[in-house]
């Protein structure tokens, strides 16, 4: 009998050359198309943190808010977007970081978390594991807790997850990739 892991990554598309020339792109959207593959993805996250003590799910712009808002729907809390620059119409916090294969800038409401609350961080993959720390400084910058960073994919090999456990952030993944 196969695990949810090895179900769901039979379910990922890797595009080659994208968005630059090297990059193998490990493309979630044929687990968000499949219903049985969807429901499989989100009932893994809500048993795996049901028990956890969680006031929000903060989901990372832009499939990270996929997952990240129907996690939060099963769970019974509230949802926080973080979004890339420019992108949130209220006060803002920003966090500027590095990729992969650039740079950019991501923001959260001055209001989405308040000091105390219990943050579940929610993003589709780990690369470098910049997108993830960045989001946990804002979530901090607000004076809430990341209790736990998941993703569904962790691409060890660029060193975003031992990044992640360095800074002392807790994470939870469901599967990983060799090479880039």
């Amino acid at each position: 009998m196969q695990s949810a892991a090895d179900l769901l990554k039979q379910r990922i598309r890797t595009v080659p050359d994208w968005p630059r020339p090297g990059v193998q792109f490990r493309d979630i959207t044929p687990i968000l198309h499949d219903p049985a593959s969807f429901r499989l993805l989100v009932q893994t996250l809500v048993v795996h943190y049901m028990t956890h003590d969680i006031d929000v799910v903060a989901g990372i712009d832009a499939r990270g808010f996929i997952l990240g808002g129907v996690v939060a729907h099963e769970l019974n809390r509230g949802f926080v977007p973080i979004r890339k620059k420019g992108k949130l119409p209220f006060a803002t916090v920003s966090e500027d970081y590095a990729l992969e294969y650039g740079s950019a800038t991501v923001e959260v409401h001055t209001d989405a978390a308040k000091a105390g609350d219990r943050v579940l961080l929610i993003d589709d993959l780990i690369a470098t594991g910049g997108t993830l720390i960045a989001a946990c400084k804002l979530i901090e910058r607000l004076g809430a807790t990341v209790v736990e960073a998941a993703a569904i994919v962790d691409l060890p090999a660029l060193g975003g997850s031992a990044r992640l456990r360095d800074a002392g952030i807790d994470l939870f993944t469901l599967l990983s990739f060799d090479g880039h």
